[in-house]
């Protein structure tokens, strides 16, 4: 098989030369170096490269080139190797384009020119991208076909699992040709959700873990007994897999969902140490996951965890289908999730134009509309400057009198600067209507008394957070809203609960069960951010070797 292939294409000759004279300087023995003046150029030269059957692993493009700038040329190039991976060459004073080419074309990496020393700031990049590349490979993606209704509610959620799991689909309509041919083929009216795997099989209406299974995602454990289980896939879960894996620990994370959590529905998430331009909830996710998985960690999905149960220094935490997975400790960080629209008729569309979560897979649907976003939180406002791109209006409907008590000061201003977002505090739905689907809305103003009835095709809910913790036995303490108590907090007067049979106290982040840890959302007094969920996760690693030392 040939070498695979590094592209540099830039107009500055004497740019052009140095990219590829330090690429083929490091990679030139295992990989082609190929240079183009223009996209068009570089265009020609990938649509020959493909019909040789060669393969692309990187792309690297210059922002700034007449008739054709980087990011016009990576789209291009992405309908001809769209598993390369693609980096944008700027200048300082262009890295708003890097921002714009992260969000246009999904850009792996922008790199500011000049990159000397290639060893400290060209090579690292590079050598990520190319391993990066190697372990999902430039094959054609095979995509699953799923066929349904536009507004059946069970459409929706299959999409939105296959979208927050990173499997490739298509999605066609049943009430188009293409659907109703694949219909037709497979036997099945159109009444039916149906996903056809990459090998033909027909899936009417299936569950989240048949469907998990046919499309190739984990859901059975490869062993009995773990040194910890992480019941939960959110930025806490994936941060303590990643580090209970790379410190030797026999991990195993269970996710009831898709990992990511609520984080991982995030539009835009640009307060992460760093991701100085941002990072999109599914990639962090997604590298979250990649980085999991490289240290031995396995990660289970769609499989809901119903029980928690102490035999001696054994945990065991039991799935909905029965079956059980032994542990020395547990970590509890199932997070949190949004509380149901009080409102007339909500519960009736959801799937149908009410949605809770920024359920990105509808965001083409929300193009030319009108959109309300409930909510005053970070996840609400980012969902508002994601929503905006798309749709003519987004009303953010508040119902506190500012966004300052709950956004951050960042998100607040890009609010303000983005026309087709209005504000709307003091402000709640109370009533939904519509014929099949979401139609319009009624907003009330609980400040003035007044009531609005306005058209509307989506409403996106980002309101309250209620913990994931009613499964969880009576002996695991919890405050009076649900969430989980740890370290001092369980102690009362100075005493340990009546449940607690070791001779110390509870560490930081341990429930009232021994070797019980909690970390994330789900935990009380939590701080309700990514970084510090992460942190929590990381940290709650520590304490579980501390734990394990005396067993």
């Amino acid at each position: 098989m040939s070498r695979p292939i590094l592209l540099t294409v830039d107009d500055d000759p004497s740019v052009s030369r140095a990219v590829a004279r330090d690429l083929r300087r490091r990679y030139g023995e295992t990989h082609r170096v190929i240079r183009a003046d223009s996209g068009p150029e570089a265009l020609e030269a990938l649509r020959e490269v493909r019909l040789r059957g060669e393969r692309v692993a990187v792309i690297l493009a210059d922002y700034r080139m007449p008739g054709m700038d980087g990011i016009e040329f990576l789209e291009q190039a992405m309908d001809l190797f769209p598993r390369a991976r693609r980096v944008l060459l700027t200048a300082y004073a262009d890295t708003d384009a890097a921002i714009s080419a992260i969000n246009v074309v999904d850009v792996d990496h922008y790199l500011l020119k000049p990159w000397e020393p290639p060893d400290e700031k060209l090579y690292p990049v590079i050598d990520g991208l190319v391993q990066a590349w190697q372990e999902s490979g430039d094959n054609p993606v095979e995509e699953v076909k799923l066929v349904g209704h536009r507004f059946a509610p069970r459409s929706h959620e299959l999409r939105d699992f296959l979208a927050r799991n990173g499997v490739p689909y298509r999605w066609y309509s049943s009430d188009e040709p293409e659907g109703e041919r694949l219909l037709k083929a497979a036997e099945i009216d159109d009444a039916h959700t149906v996903v056809l795997t990459t090998d033909g099989e027909p899936l009417v209406d299936p569950e989240l873990g048949d469907l998990a299974a046919k499309v190739g995602l984990a859901t059975t454990p490869n062993e009995e007994f773990y040194d910890l289980v992480i019941v939960g896939g959110g930025p806490a879960g994936l941060g303590a897999a990643v580090y209970g894996a790379s410190e030797g620990l026999r991990t195993v994370l269970v996710e009831r969902e898709a990992t990511g959590g609520q984080a991982g529905q995030s539009s835009r998430i640009e307060n992460y140490l760093g991701f100085p331009d941002g990072v999109s909830g599914d990639q962090l996710t997604e590298r979250a996951r990649r980085q999991a998985h490289k240290f031995g960690a396995e990660v289970l999905t769609a499989r809901r965890v119903v029980g928690l149960g102490v035999h001696g220094p054994k945990r065991v935490v039991e799935l909905e289908d029965g079956s059980r997975i032994g542990a020395h400790a547990v970590l509890l960080a199932t997070g949190v999730t949004y509380r149901q629209l009080q409102s007339a008729g909500a519960e009736e569309f959801v799937g149908r134009g009410v949605y809770y979560g920024s359920a990105a897979t509808e965001a083409q649907d929300c193009k030319d509309q009108h959109v309300v976003i409930v909510g005053g939180a970070n996840s609400a406002g980012q969902a508002a400057v994601y929503f905006s791109r798309y749709a003519s209006k987004v009303t953010l409907a508040v119902r506190g009198d500012n966004l300052e008590r709950s956004m951050s000061h960042y998100l607040i201003e890009q609010i303000r600067e983005i026309d087709a977002i209005e504000v709307r505090t003091c402000t709640e739905v109370i009533a939904c209507q519509g014929d099949g689907h979401l139609e319009q809305v009624t907003l009330r103003n609980t400040a003035e008394g007044t009531e609005e009835c306005v058209g509307a095709s989506h409403v996106f809910v980002f309101i309250g957070a209620a913990p994931l913790t009613e499964w969880l036995p009576d002996d695991v303490a919890r405050d009076t809203a649900g969430f989980v108590l740890t370290g001092t907090d369980l102690l009362e007067d100075g005493k340990r609960p009546s449940t607690w049979a070791l001779d110390r106290d509870p560490y930081p982040l341990e429930s009232s069960i021994p070797g019980v840890f909690v970390a994330g959302d789900v935990r009380s007094a939590s701080v309700k951010r990514v970084a510090s969920a992460v942190g929590e996760g990381a940290m709650a690693v520590t304490l579980v070797h501390r734990y394990l030392e005396p067993l």
